[in-house]
């Protein structure tokens, strides 16, 4: 799984990671950049749903058809 990499961050790595995205990005903009990271997930899910749909029906096109 692509979350395997947080098995290795515990609570004190987690808190200094946010107390350093604070300090980058500001209180401020903060939420904006959430709501754009949000909507970038939501499109790249999106997009992977589309493309899993095209492959089943590809799929299932070719066990459609009569040998």
């Amino acid at each position: 799984m692509t979350y395997t990499f947080l098995a290795f961050l515990g609570g004190q790595e987690l808190i200094i990671i946010a107390f350093i995205v604070l300090l980058l990005f500001g209180g401020k903009k903060l939420p904006e950049l959430m709501k754009g990271l949000g909507k970038g997930i939501r499109e790249f899910n999106s997009a992977k749903a589309n493309i899993e749909g095209e492959i089943k029906e590809s799929m299932k096109e070719i066990e459609d058809t009569p040998k």
